[in-house]
This record gives structure tokens, C-alpha cells and sequence, in this order.
């Protein structure tokens, strides 16, 4: 049976400027019977949630679960096979270090300044407005004093901050980060740990790509894919031993709040 629905898909995703303050009254995204994917091959099915203003949410899955292309969706670059996905704001995507360039003659604060660049004509070059949000965004991750330093030879914690600073130049109020944790050092994670927890005081809503269970305790909620949206709510109410079967298939992990305890899936196939 195929996936595709008989109705067509809805898609509103925002874009262009930011809105204004307070302007966004309902959640940022809402998705109903949502299934994504390239042509028509389905990647991931049956997504239901809603992202309100300041939320963290953690997405778990295992590769090519459907985390990626749930935030290819979200930045309005891959259409609904079906469904509906509405996202009222604009959104920047935060990419792995590890997949970043560092070969290129580029500062801080350059990378941080192609973030103030979206809002722009192409035809218009940056001013003092795009050049005070670039500093303003290094200054939000603690990065300003080295907005002059090659970002190719910062650590994977300070590349990690300036990627972000790049997507608050944007002015978004919805931030993808994929796996941001990867690679970096205690004190870098706990750096982030923070960052992530003052974004959201401030009201802009984060989405998190990661495989650490025990992470998205921490978290508002939890979304849990595995080619179909697996588990939805509350990390404490939703993170048990047939949600995580479920979400890692073959894989083992551990069960939060249970150290060295893991859960394998009933059955194992393999295809």
C-alpha cells in the first residue's frame, strides 16, 4: 500500500524576515498525518505534534530514522509527501563541526555575519544593521572576543557557538541543531547545555538531533522517529523500555535512570 494520501499536502512554511516580537500567538510548527520523503519514497510517516514558543525539544532516532529530513521539511527544502506541516516563523539550521569547511580564509565573525545575509536582497550588500546583529549573536554565544579569529582554527566547542551565532543573525526563532554534541569536550557540552537553556528563556525554540537518551531528559519534550513518529511529549512520560525498542531497533541503549541497563528490540530483521 502506498503512503501517499488521497488529499493533497498542505505546506506553509515561513520565511524571508523574521516576524515581529510577539506576533507568533500559536505554536511555531504544527504537523498533522505528516510523511516526508524524495519522490516517492516515504522516509518517515505519521508525524503529529505541535513546537510552542521556547520549547526544547530532543529528536532521537536512529540514521535514517527520518531526523534529517524532518529538518529539511522544516526549512521549507523537501515538500510533504502528505499531511500538513506549518511553520509560522523562520528557522536556521546548526550543522555537525565535523561537516563544516575549515579550509576557507573566513573569521568569526564572517560566519556569523553570512547569518544577517538571509534577510537581505541579493542585490544588497551588508550594513551596520547586519554588522551589529553579527556581533550581537557572537556576543549571545561568548565568542565576541574572538570575532577577528580564523574560524578554522577554533576548537570543535567554539566552532560549535559560532554556528550558532550564525543562525541568531538570521533572527530565527526556531533553531535546528544536528547533533551538536558531537566531538566537543565536558566543558564545551555544559557551555551548550546552558546556551540552550537561555535560547529558550528568551523565547526561541530549539530542536535537537541526537542519539543520547539520557540528554533529552533535560528537555521540554522529545520527538522519537524510526521511519514513522515512534513517541511524542514529555521525555518522563514517554521515554520507556517499548518506546526505546521501538525508536533504536537492533541497537542497545540505555534506559534512563537505569545506568548499564539496555533494552534490544524483540525481534530482529535484517533488512
Amino acid at each position: 500500500m502506498s503512503e501517499v494520501g488521497n488529499s493533497p499536502p498542505e505546506v506553509a512554511v515561513g520565511g524571508g524576515s523574521a516576524p515581529a516580537e510577539g506576533s507568533v500567538s500559536g505554536p511555531l510548527v504544527s504537523a498533522r498525518d505528516l510523511a516526508l520523503g524524495y519522490g516517492s519514497e516515504v522516509v518517515v510517516s505519521g508525524l503529529g505534534f505541535d513546537v510552542d514558543p521556547g520549547v526544547t525539544v530532543g529528536v532521537l532516532g536512529p540514521n535514517g530514522g527520518g531526523k534529517t529530513t524532518l529538518f529539511r521539511a522544516l526549512l521549507g527544502k523537501l515538500a510533504p509527501v502528505r499531511g500538513i506541516l506549518r511553520v509560522a516563523t523562520t528557522c536556521s539550521t546548526v550543522p555537525q563541526t565535523d561537516r563544516s569547511r575549515l579550509d576557507y580564509p573566513v573569521t568569526c565573525l564572517d560566519v556569523a555575519r553570512m547569518g544577517s545575509l538571509a534577510g537581505l536582497s541579493w542585490w544588497k550588500r551588508p550594513g551596520r544593521r547586519e554588522q551589529k546583529a553579527s556581533m550581537g549573536a557572537l556576543e549571545a554565544v561568548g565568542m565576541a572576543d574572538l570575532a577577528d579569529a580564523s574560524f578554522g582554527d577554533l576548537s570543535g566547542g567554539q566552532r560549535q557557538r559560532v554556528l550558532i551565532a550564525r543562525a541568531l543573525a538570521a533572527e530565527a526563532d526556531l533553531l535546528l541543531l544536528d547533533e551538536p554534541y558531537s566531538g566537543l569536550d565536558a566543558p564545551s557540552a555544559d557551555r551548550l547545555d546552558h546556551l540552550i537553556v537561555e535560547l529558550a528563556a528568551e523565547g526561541r525554540s530549539v530542536m535537537i538531533a541526537t542519539h543520547d537518551v539520557d540528554q533529552t531528559m533535560d528537555w521540554d519534550r522529545v520527538l522519537c522517529l524510526n521511519h514513522e513518529q515512534v513517541a511524542w511529549g514529555s521525555p518522563g512520560d514517554v521515554l520507556d523500555r517499548e518506546v526505546l525498542e521501538r525508536t533504536y531497533g537492533g541497537q542497545i541503549v540505555e534506559i534512563p535512570g537505569h545506568p548499564g541497563e539496555g533494552v534490544l528490540p524483540p525481534h530482529h530483521h535484517d533488512h
